[in-house]
């Protein structure tokens, strides 16, 4: 696959300050790593991420993922003439979680002009996959 971030400045400061004032902050998502067609972020499970069971709340993990997807694509698109927003998203719940970090990997499964598709695996310290997500994301003018 070709490369597909469009963007020059790929810091990583640069793309975690894209959380600012949004949920990737409040759950204090952050991202660790960016190469050729990957990118991840990691965000801990604590009281802020958990469901009353204490194991890490599903709606967490889809948040991790919709923000690693959403991002990916904000990195392939023309920003100056184009918006990205998530239109779907898939969550398989597979391995409960009670405390620790997580870590969420996107990758791409389709990147066309108006529609983005990703594949997003979290998992644990221990590479156990706890979910595994698919995210549909449109590109559209820029208004």
């Amino acid at each position: 696959m070709a490369q597909i971030w469009r963007h020059n400045d790929l810091s990583l400061s640069t793309i975690n300050a894209l959380n600012h004032n949004t949920m990737g902050e409040v759950l204090n998502i952050q991202f660790t790593h960016i190469e050729e067609n990957l990118l991840q972020a990691t965000m801990p499970v604590n009281n802020a991420t958990h469901q009353p069971y204490g194991l890490l709340h599903g709606g967490a993990s889809a948040a991790l993922a919709e923000t690693i997807g959403s991002v990916a694509s904000w990195l392939c698109i023309d920003v100056e003439k184009q918006i990205c927003v998530g239109i779907e998203l898939n969550c398989n719940h597979i391995r409960g979680k009670k405390e620790g970090i997580v870590t969420g990997s996107a990758t791409p499964l389709h990147i066309g002009k108006t529609t983005h598709v990703w594949d997003i695996k979290i998992r644990d310290e221990r590479d156990k996959l706890i979910c595994v997500s698919r995210l549909t994301v449109a590109v559209l003018k820029k208004p």
